[in-house]
């Protein structure tokens, strides 16, 4: 695996990249450190390159990963053991230990293959920093779900009080990506774990979040598991879903107290194709109407509070670009 694909683009320009030295880093023997001592304290070797203790070292606690591959580690355990570290570990020193910024999983491997002391980079980072640094890391990977990501940018956003646009702009990614990456956290827990164990993908997810009913979304991920349907598939399957329900006659009360059915106003084909393009973009059920003057009705559906601030971050956020533009 390339070093841009295991540290990343982005991480790299934050934390600069390591020497050609440091890259081809093994681990040295007892005569090639410099100023050992029996304490967690930085060691170097004779090309420069900063070594730790490895029980001096933990884990990253902004790390959006909440499941390691055993079988994965394994393999990089092996690899460790026959070329050594490619890349060293980058810390940043807390109290008397040194938390993991980026690598755990060169850590992990490390530990499965007995390793004493592992090569490191050390950077002096706040905890914002820190929680950036593990976003950059793994927002780019394709191994870590989407659930994780969402779950990282989330934490960031509740713990910083900031908006999607200001931690986009922090970490380097575009504002969409962070939106549609929270908005699958509004699924239900069954839908989730189907994401989270691969049975459907993120785009599988976000067709979902337009029907709104939980009950609904639940359905339709068994149906894409089961008939494994693909993307596109599925967004059609919802549109006729919604597009039918939609068509269904109204039952009204009068004032008489008389019950009589109502058939909704027809919908163009332009105008249909308008509404899938803002439930795709609001991530819920819009209803348009639009008479024959142009007047019409836009009507935006949320089932509580939280998706009602969702959906006008979302409207104040392409307000501002347009003014922005303007």
């Amino acid at each position: 695996m390339s070093r841009e694909r295991r540290l990343g683009r982005g991480l790299e320009a934050l934390l600069g990249r390591p020497s050609d030295d440091q890259a081809r880093a093994a681990e040295p023997t007892t005569l090639g450190l410099v100023g050992v001592d029996d304490g967690p304290a930085v060691t170097r070797d004779e090309a420069g390159q900063s070594w730790l203790a490895l029980d001096s070292i933990v884990a990253n606690p902004y790390q959006p990963r909440q499941k390691f591959d055993e079988a994965e580690i394994a393999d990089l355990c092996d690899s460790l053991r026959t070329h050594g570290f490619l890349q060293p570990i980058v810390v940043r020193p807390q109290g008397d230990q040194y938390q993991i910024i980026a690598g755990e999983r060169r850590y992990r491997a490390a530990q499965l293959a007995n390793h004493e002391r592992v090569p490191v980079q050390i950077r002096e980072v706040d905890d914002r920093q820190m929680a950036e640094l593990a976003i950059v890391e793994n927002v780019q990977r394709k191994d870590l779900n989407a659930l994780e990501k969402a779950a990282s940018f989330q934490r960031y956003l509740q713990e910083y009080q900031c908006t999607q646009e200001e931690l986009a702009q922090r970490v380097n990614v575009d504002r969409s990506t962070v939106a549609n990456l929270i908005r699958l956290l509004e699924l239900p827990e069954e839908v989730k774990n189907l994401v989270a164990d691969g049975e459907i993908t993120q785009g599988h997810a976000r067709a979902l979040l337009p029907l709104g009913d939980e009950h609904e979304q639940c359905q339709f991920a068994q149906r894409i598991q089961q008939e494994s349907l693909s993307v596109r598939a599925t967004e059609q399957l919802i549109h006729d879903f919604i597009h039918n329900a939609d068509s269904e006659p109204l039952s009204v009360v009068d004032s008489q107290g008389n019950t009589r059915s109502v058939t909704k106003p027809g919908t163009s084909q332009h105008q249909a194709q308008l509404e899938d393009q803002l439930r795709l973009t609001l991530g819920t059920k819009v209803d348009l109407r639009q008479t024959a003057k142009g007047r019409g009705r836009l009507t935006i559906h949320f089932k509580n509070h939280d998706e009602f601030e969702r959906i006008r971050a979302i409207l104040n956020s392409g307000v501002e670009s347009l003014l922005d533009a303007g």
